[in-house]
Protein backbone atom coordinates (compact mmCIF):
# COMPACT_ATOMS: atom_id res chain seq x y z
CA UNK A 1 0.00 0.00 0.00
CA UNK A 2 1.38 3.29 -1.23
CA UNK A 3 0.51 6.03 1.10
CA UNK A 4 2.97 8.78 0.07
CA UNK A 5 1.64 10.75 -2.61
CA UNK A 6 -1.71 11.06 0.22
CA UNK A 7 0.41 11.96 2.98
CA UNK A 8 1.99 14.39 0.74
CA UNK A 9 -1.21 16.26 0.22
CA UNK A 10 -2.31 15.67 3.79
CA UNK A 11 0.50 17.86 4.40
CA UNK A 12 -1.28 20.60 2.31
CA UNK A 13 -4.67 20.86 3.47
CA UNK A 14 -4.46 23.38 6.40
CA UNK A 15 -7.73 23.06 8.22
CA UNK A 16 -9.23 21.25 5.58
CA UNK A 17 -10.92 17.13 7.03
CA UNK A 18 -10.94 14.28 5.51
CA UNK A 19 -14.48 12.76 6.03
CA UNK A 20 -14.64 8.67 5.87
CA UNK A 21 -18.07 7.21 6.23
CA UNK A 22 -17.67 3.01 6.79
CA UNK A 23 -20.68 0.87 6.61
CA UNK A 24 -19.76 -2.05 7.59
CA UNK A 25 -16.36 -1.41 9.59
CA UNK A 26 -15.58 -4.99 11.17
CA UNK A 27 -12.31 -5.65 10.71
CA UNK A 28 -11.41 -1.66 11.32
CA UNK A 29 -10.97 1.22 9.12
CA UNK A 30 -9.16 0.62 6.21
CA UNK A 31 -5.41 1.29 7.10
CA UNK A 32 -4.74 3.64 3.92
CA UNK A 33 -7.02 6.22 5.08
CA UNK A 34 -4.81 6.86 7.88
CA UNK A 35 -1.97 8.97 5.69
CA UNK A 36 -4.36 12.01 6.44
CA UNK A 37 -3.42 11.38 9.26
CA UNK A 38 -5.28 14.56 11.98
CA UNK A 39 -6.88 15.54 8.98
CA UNK A 40 -9.35 12.31 9.13
CA UNK A 41 -12.13 12.63 10.74
CA UNK A 42 -14.84 8.96 10.23
CA UNK A 43 -18.09 7.68 11.40
CA UNK A 44 -18.00 3.72 10.94
CA UNK A 45 -21.31 1.99 11.61
CA UNK A 46 -21.24 -2.12 11.86
CA UNK A 47 -23.96 -4.30 13.32
CA UNK A 48 -21.53 -6.14 15.59
CA UNK A 49 -21.58 -4.50 19.21
CA UNK A 50 -18.56 -6.43 20.24
CA UNK A 51 -17.10 -5.48 16.93
CA UNK A 52 -17.62 -2.12 17.63
CA UNK A 53 -16.40 -1.81 21.64
CA UNK A 54 -13.32 -4.16 20.15
CA UNK A 55 -12.25 -0.98 17.28
CA UNK A 56 -13.46 1.25 20.19
CA UNK A 57 -11.21 0.56 22.83
CA UNK A 58 -7.68 0.66 20.21
CA UNK A 59 -8.86 4.27 18.57
CA UNK A 60 -6.55 6.67 18.91
CA UNK A 61 -8.18 9.42 16.77
CA UNK A 62 -11.50 11.16 19.02
CA UNK A 63 -12.66 12.42 15.36
CA UNK A 64 -13.24 8.72 14.83
CA UNK A 65 -16.79 7.42 16.36
CA UNK A 66 -17.87 3.94 16.10
CA UNK A 67 -21.88 2.94 15.83
CA UNK A 68 -23.08 -0.19 16.46
CA UNK A 69 -25.98 -0.37 14.76
CA UNK A 70 -27.93 -2.61 11.81
CA UNK A 71 -28.59 -0.16 8.78
CA UNK A 72 -31.80 -0.49 6.70
CA UNK A 73 -32.45 1.80 3.66
CA UNK A 74 -35.97 2.89 4.66
CA UNK A 75 -37.93 4.07 7.33
CA UNK A 76 -39.98 0.62 8.74
CA UNK A 77 -37.48 -1.90 7.32
CA UNK A 78 -38.07 -5.16 9.00
CA UNK A 79 -34.35 -6.93 9.81
CA UNK A 80 -34.42 -10.13 11.15
CA UNK A 81 -30.74 -10.95 12.20
CA UNK A 82 -30.98 -14.56 11.72
CA UNK A 83 -31.72 -14.13 8.23
CA UNK A 84 -29.34 -13.25 5.67
CA UNK A 85 -30.11 -10.18 3.95
CA UNK A 86 -28.77 -11.17 0.44
CA UNK A 87 -30.76 -11.74 -2.34
CA UNK A 88 -32.45 -15.93 -2.48
CA UNK A 89 -30.57 -16.36 -5.66
CA UNK A 90 -27.45 -15.08 -4.69
CA UNK A 91 -27.81 -17.40 -1.42
CA UNK A 92 -28.09 -20.58 -3.58
CA UNK A 93 -25.23 -19.61 -5.31
CA UNK A 94 -23.05 -19.43 -2.49
CA UNK A 95 -24.17 -22.39 -0.48
CA UNK A 96 -22.74 -24.49 -3.77
CA UNK A 97 -19.55 -22.45 -3.03
CA UNK A 98 -16.17 -24.53 -1.74
CA UNK A 99 -15.89 -21.51 1.38
CA UNK A 100 -19.55 -22.41 3.09
CA UNK A 101 -18.71 -25.99 2.91
CA UNK A 102 -15.54 -24.72 4.94
CA UNK A 103 -17.50 -23.14 7.08
CA UNK A 104 -19.67 -25.33 7.98
CA UNK A 105 -16.72 -27.66 9.22
CA UNK A 106 -15.58 -25.18 11.23
CA UNK A 107 -18.69 -23.32 12.72
CA UNK A 108 -18.92 -25.47 15.81
CA UNK A 109 -14.99 -24.17 16.80
CA UNK A 110 -15.88 -20.53 15.46
CA UNK A 111 -18.97 -20.48 18.11
CA UNK A 112 -16.41 -20.30 20.93
CA UNK A 113 -13.62 -18.87 19.24
CA UNK A 114 -11.91 -15.23 19.84
CA UNK A 115 -13.91 -12.22 18.16
CA UNK A 116 -10.76 -11.93 15.90
CA UNK A 117 -11.25 -15.56 14.69
CA UNK A 118 -15.38 -15.21 14.06
CA UNK A 119 -14.77 -11.78 12.15
CA UNK A 120 -11.48 -13.32 10.05
CA UNK A 121 -13.98 -16.22 8.87
CA UNK A 122 -16.75 -13.29 8.41
CA UNK A 123 -18.71 -14.60 11.09
CA UNK A 124 -20.08 -11.51 12.35
CA UNK A 125 -23.10 -12.97 13.09
CA UNK A 126 -21.78 -15.07 15.72
CA UNK A 127 -21.01 -11.56 17.70
CA UNK A 128 -23.05 -9.92 20.03
CA UNK A 129 -25.45 -7.50 17.66
CA UNK A 130 -26.93 -4.48 17.96
CA UNK A 131 -30.98 -3.96 18.35
CA UNK A 132 -32.41 -5.37 14.88
CA UNK A 133 -35.52 -3.45 15.65
CA UNK A 134 -33.85 -0.38 15.31
CA UNK A 135 -31.56 -0.04 12.06
CA UNK A 136 -30.41 3.67 10.95
CA UNK A 137 -30.80 5.42 7.54
CA UNK A 138 -27.38 5.97 7.06
CA UNK A 139 -28.36 9.67 5.52
CA UNK A 140 -30.29 10.89 8.47
CA UNK A 141 -27.59 9.85 10.81
CA UNK A 142 -24.68 11.91 9.14
CA UNK A 143 -27.18 14.41 9.37
CA UNK A 144 -28.02 14.21 13.08
CA UNK A 145 -24.01 14.54 13.71
CA UNK A 146 -24.20 17.54 12.00
CA UNK A 147 -22.08 16.22 8.52
CA UNK A 148 -22.22 18.00 5.61
CA UNK A 149 -19.44 16.83 3.93
CA UNK A 150 -18.27 13.08 3.35
CA UNK A 151 -15.45 12.81 1.23
CA UNK A 152 -16.07 8.63 0.59
CA UNK A 153 -18.11 6.22 1.48
CA UNK A 154 -17.74 2.72 1.87
CA UNK A 155 -20.57 0.20 2.19
CA UNK A 156 -19.66 -3.67 2.79
CA UNK A 157 -22.49 -4.96 4.86
CA UNK A 158 -22.82 -8.81 3.27
CA UNK A 159 -26.22 -8.68 1.82
CA UNK A 160 -28.66 -5.34 1.51
CA UNK A 161 -25.51 -3.03 0.39
CA UNK A 162 -27.32 -2.19 -3.06
CA UNK A 163 -30.40 -1.00 -0.56
CA UNK A 164 -28.51 1.29 1.75
CA UNK A 165 -26.69 2.63 -1.86
CA UNK A 166 -30.38 3.80 -2.86
CA UNK A 167 -30.49 5.73 0.23
CA UNK A 168 -27.88 8.10 -1.06
CA UNK A 169 -30.49 8.69 -4.26
CA UNK A 170 -29.74 12.53 -5.26
CA UNK A 171 -27.71 13.27 -1.97
CA UNK A 172 -23.57 11.86 -3.05
CA UNK A 173 -23.20 15.37 -4.76
CA UNK A 174 -24.65 17.71 -2.16
CA UNK A 175 -22.53 16.15 0.44
CA UNK A 176 -19.64 16.33 -1.77
CA UNK A 177 -18.58 12.79 -1.97
CA UNK A 178 -15.34 11.81 -4.25
CA UNK A 179 -15.14 8.39 -3.87
CA UNK A 180 -17.14 5.32 -3.23
CA UNK A 181 -15.96 2.05 -2.48
CA UNK A 182 -19.00 -0.80 -3.13
CA UNK A 183 -18.80 -4.43 -2.49
CA UNK A 184 -20.59 -6.06 -5.36
CA UNK A 185 -21.94 -8.99 -6.57
CA UNK A 186 -21.41 -10.43 -10.31
CA UNK A 187 -24.20 -12.63 -10.37
CA UNK A 188 -28.16 -12.17 -10.07
CA UNK A 189 -30.86 -11.60 -12.50
CA UNK A 190 -32.97 -8.74 -14.39
CA UNK A 191 -34.58 -7.11 -11.39
CA UNK A 192 -33.47 -3.31 -10.97
CA UNK A 193 -33.80 -4.03 -7.57
CA UNK A 194 -30.93 -6.99 -7.22
CA UNK A 195 -27.81 -6.25 -5.54
CA UNK A 196 -25.72 -7.09 -8.58
CA UNK A 197 -22.90 -5.07 -9.88
CA UNK A 198 -25.22 -4.04 -13.34
CA UNK A 199 -27.54 -2.42 -11.32
CA UNK A 200 -25.01 -0.77 -8.98
CA UNK A 201 -23.08 0.45 -12.11
CA UNK A 202 -26.19 2.03 -13.69
CA UNK A 203 -26.96 4.16 -10.04
CA UNK A 204 -23.52 4.96 -10.07
CA UNK A 205 -23.15 6.83 -13.27
CA UNK A 206 -26.85 8.59 -12.88
CA UNK A 207 -25.00 9.82 -10.11
CA UNK A 208 -22.43 11.08 -11.97
CA UNK A 209 -19.59 8.88 -10.89
CA UNK A 210 -17.25 6.85 -12.87
CA UNK A 211 -15.74 3.32 -12.27
CA UNK A 212 -11.95 3.86 -11.71
CA UNK A 213 -11.10 0.13 -10.76
CA UNK A 214 -12.77 -3.42 -10.21
CA UNK A 215 -11.78 -6.08 -8.46
CA UNK A 216 -13.20 -9.64 -9.27
CA UNK A 217 -12.70 -12.42 -6.63
CA UNK A 218 -13.29 -15.79 -7.65
CA UNK A 219 -15.20 -18.21 -5.87
CA UNK A 220 -15.16 -22.05 -6.45
CA UNK A 221 -17.40 -24.86 -6.39
CA UNK A 222 -17.52 -27.36 -3.32
CA UNK A 223 -17.78 -30.03 -5.88
CA UNK A 224 -13.94 -29.54 -6.33
CA UNK A 225 -12.47 -26.82 -4.43
CA UNK A 226 -9.15 -24.72 -5.33
CA UNK A 227 -6.70 -23.32 -3.02
CA UNK A 228 -8.09 -20.57 -1.45
CA UNK A 229 -6.06 -17.04 -2.43
CA UNK A 230 -5.77 -16.08 1.64
CA UNK A 231 -5.16 -17.49 5.06
CA UNK A 232 -9.31 -17.82 5.80
CA UNK A 233 -11.54 -19.71 4.01
CA UNK A 234 -12.78 -17.07 1.19
CA UNK A 235 -12.11 -16.10 -2.41
CA UNK A 236 -9.81 -19.11 -4.64
CA UNK A 237 -7.17 -18.90 -7.12
CA UNK A 238 -9.44 -20.02 -9.73
CA UNK A 239 -13.59 -20.42 -10.05
CA UNK A 240 -16.52 -18.25 -11.12
CA UNK A 241 -16.94 -14.31 -10.47
CA UNK A 242 -18.93 -14.39 -7.41
CA UNK A 243 -18.24 -11.07 -5.91
CA UNK A 244 -15.93 -7.79 -5.93
CA UNK A 245 -14.82 -4.35 -5.13
CA UNK A 246 -15.81 -1.91 -7.37
CA UNK A 247 -14.35 2.05 -6.61
CA UNK A 248 -16.29 5.03 -8.33
CA UNK A 249 -15.44 8.61 -8.22
CA UNK A 250 -16.06 11.91 -9.31
CA UNK A 251 -14.30 12.56 -12.82
CA UNK A 252 -11.44 14.80 -13.10
CA UNK A 253 -13.48 17.45 -15.02
CA UNK A 254 -16.18 17.92 -12.22
CA UNK A 255 -16.56 21.26 -10.39
CA UNK A 256 -14.68 21.22 -7.38
CA UNK A 257 -12.55 23.36 -4.88
CA UNK A 258 -8.86 22.86 -5.14
CA UNK A 259 -8.79 21.12 -1.73
CA UNK A 260 -11.38 18.52 -2.98
CA UNK A 261 -9.65 18.06 -6.03
CA UNK A 262 -6.16 17.56 -4.19
CA UNK A 263 -7.99 15.06 -2.00
CA UNK A 264 -9.35 13.31 -5.11
CA UNK A 265 -6.14 12.86 -6.64
CA UNK A 266 -4.86 11.17 -3.23
CA UNK A 267 -8.06 9.04 -3.19
CA UNK A 268 -7.21 8.04 -6.75
CA UNK A 269 -3.87 7.32 -5.81
CA UNK A 270 -4.63 5.16 -2.85
CA UNK A 271 -6.86 3.00 -4.94
CA UNK A 272 -4.25 2.49 -6.45
CA UNK A 273 -5.02 4.40 -9.51
CA UNK A 274 -1.71 6.52 -9.91
CA UNK A 275 -2.14 7.44 -13.29
CA UNK A 276 -5.32 8.83 -13.32
CA UNK A 277 -4.55 10.92 -10.07
CA UNK A 278 -1.02 12.22 -12.33
CA UNK A 279 -3.78 13.30 -15.15
CA UNK A 280 -5.20 15.88 -12.44
CA UNK A 281 -1.92 16.47 -10.46
CA UNK A 282 -1.07 18.10 -14.42
CA UNK A 283 -4.77 19.55 -15.17
CA UNK A 284 -4.42 21.48 -11.87
CA UNK A 285 -1.07 22.26 -11.60
CA UNK A 286 -1.67 26.06 -10.66
CA UNK A 287 -4.65 25.22 -7.92
CA UNK A 288 -2.61 22.68 -6.15
CA UNK A 289 1.13 24.43 -6.11
CA UNK A 290 0.42 26.57 -3.28
CA UNK A 291 -0.53 23.05 -1.24
CA UNK A 292 2.28 21.03 -2.03
CA UNK A 293 5.39 20.41 -4.17
CA UNK A 294 3.94 19.61 -7.50
CA UNK A 295 7.25 18.09 -8.97
CA UNK A 296 7.64 16.15 -5.64
CA UNK A 297 4.12 14.52 -6.14
CA UNK A 298 4.65 13.52 -9.59
CA UNK A 299 7.66 11.86 -8.65
CA UNK A 300 5.50 9.77 -6.17
CA UNK A 301 3.12 8.98 -8.33
CA UNK A 302 5.25 7.40 -10.69
CA UNK A 303 7.30 5.64 -8.07
CA UNK A 304 3.82 3.97 -7.56
CA UNK A 305 3.42 2.59 -11.16
CA UNK A 306 6.66 0.82 -11.23
CA UNK A 307 6.49 -1.56 -7.86
CA UNK A 308 9.13 -4.30 -9.37
CA UNK A 309 12.20 -2.04 -9.68
CA UNK A 310 14.34 -1.62 -6.76
CA UNK A 311 15.87 2.21 -8.28
CA UNK A 312 12.53 4.16 -9.30
CA UNK A 313 12.77 6.93 -11.85
CA UNK A 314 11.06 10.62 -11.30
CA UNK A 315 8.63 11.87 -13.44
CA UNK A 316 10.17 13.57 -15.76
CA UNK A 317 13.11 10.49 -16.56
CA UNK A 318 10.26 7.66 -16.53
CA UNK A 319 7.70 9.64 -19.02
CA UNK A 320 11.30 10.60 -21.46
CA UNK A 321 11.48 6.54 -20.98
CA UNK A 322 8.05 6.31 -22.15
CA UNK A 323 8.45 8.83 -24.80
CA UNK A 324 11.62 6.48 -26.26
CA UNK A 325 9.50 3.82 -26.50
CA UNK A 326 12.01 1.81 -23.82
CA UNK A 327 12.20 -1.90 -23.81
CA UNK A 328 11.67 -1.95 -20.15
CA UNK A 329 7.76 -1.06 -20.71
CA UNK A 330 7.46 -4.44 -22.45
CA UNK A 331 7.11 -7.79 -21.12
CA UNK A 332 10.20 -9.44 -23.55
CA UNK A 333 9.30 -12.49 -25.69
CA UNK A 334 9.30 -16.09 -23.83
CA UNK A 335 8.47 -17.54 -21.26
CA UNK A 336 7.58 -15.64 -18.06
CA UNK A 337 10.62 -15.98 -15.92
CA UNK A 338 10.35 -17.24 -12.40
CA UNK A 339 11.24 -13.76 -10.41
CA UNK A 340 8.66 -11.63 -12.94
CA UNK A 341 6.34 -14.51 -11.86
CA UNK A 342 7.33 -13.88 -8.13
CA UNK A 343 7.20 -10.00 -8.31
CA UNK A 344 3.43 -10.28 -10.11
CA UNK A 345 2.28 -12.39 -7.22
CA UNK A 346 3.35 -10.26 -4.46
CA UNK A 347 2.28 -6.80 -5.58
CA UNK A 348 -1.40 -8.91 -6.26
CA UNK A 349 -1.15 -10.44 -2.55
CA UNK A 350 -0.76 -7.06 -1.36
CA UNK A 351 -2.82 -5.00 -3.38
CA UNK A 352 -5.40 -3.15 -0.92
CA UNK A 353 -8.12 -5.60 -0.33
CA UNK A 354 -11.15 -3.42 1.36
Amino acid sequence: MDTAFAALVANGLGRERFALLDVGCSGGIDPRWRAFGSHLKALAIDASVTECARLRGMERNPDIEYVAAFVAGMQGKKIDPTRSQASPLILRIRDRLSFMRTRELRDAGLATAAIEEQLRHNAWEMTQLGDATRPVIVPDLIADRGWTDVDVLKIDIDGSDFEILQSFDGKLGNLGVLGIQLEVNFVGTDDPTDHSFHNTDRFMRRQGYELFRLDVRTYSSRALPARYVWPTPAETLSGRPFQGEAYYARDIDAELTAAKRAKLAAILSLWNVPDVAAELVLAQRPQFAPMFDIDRGLDLLAAQVQPDRSRKLGYRTYMGSFEADAPWFYRREGNIGLGERLAAAWQAFTRPRR
